[in-house]
């Protein structure tokens, strides 16, 4: 799907190296991170399985929300260990490992914050988020236009929003058995108010699909 040269970064080391430190820091502001646990909130479901992928210290699920298990996957163990939804973590490259340790259809929801722009494979990350869905789960992927630009992907760094937009609906097409990918951004009034006044806030973009019965 991406060509060699997409998949590159300028900062071509490890990333294992650059996430050595923890950073207890958020990479969007409220705005994002309000929009973004709203949105979890109507479409996530309590008392079902949830992967965080390339999660961090926070996860931003709704606080009145109680989940069965929370699995939370990252590159810093130390971060993962400071999250306080999570019921257990592990650390993994993706770019390294593309294979996720659990068996077909463990999960009810994979949700993935700010960090698609790091994947390399991810036709492959895809495949596996396919793989480990149960039947009906849902992935949602959520970016906004921050990134550690040494460390996202030439496909991701060359486009526009509206194309990374595009991108990762592309990356869910290409596994055959998801869900046409929806797209939620910012609310109207959000949407104007942003345009009006561009350092308003963090722009906030997901892409939803499901894993269709066959």
């Amino acid at each position: 799907m991406l060509l060699a040269h997409e998949r590159t970064k300028l900062d071509p080391s490890d990333d294992a190296l650059f996430y050595e430190y923890p950073r207890f820091v958020t990479h969007v502001d409220d705005g994002f991170i309000r929009q973004l646990t709203n949105l979890y909130s109507d479409r996530l479901k309590p008392h079902t399985r949830i992967l965080d992928l390339m999660s961090s210290w926070v996860s931003h699920l709704p606080e009145t929300m109680k989940f069965n298990h929370v699995e939370g996957h990252g590159l810093n163990a130390e971060e993962l260990q400071r999250n306080p939804r999570l019921d257990h973590f592990f650390v993994q490259n993706l770019n390294q490992n593309l294979n996720l340790p659990f068996t077909d259809c463990e999960f009810d929801a994979i949700l993935n914050t700010v960090s698609v722009q790091y994947l390399q494979y991810p036709d492959a990350i895809f495949t596996e988020i396919y793989r480990i869905l149960k039947p009906n789960g849902i992935a949602i992927i959520s970016f906004s236009n921050r990134m550690f630009y040494q460390k996202a992907i030439q496909a991701w760094r060359d486009s526009s929003e509206q194309q990374r937009v595009e991108l990762v609906k592309a990356y869910f097409k290409a596994v055959k058995g998801f869900s046409e990918p929806e797209v939620v951004t910012a609310n109207s009034h959000n949407l104007l108010w942003q345009w009006l006044n561009p350092s308003s806030g963090d722009p906030f973009y997901a892409v939803i699909a499901t894993k269709v019965l066959s």
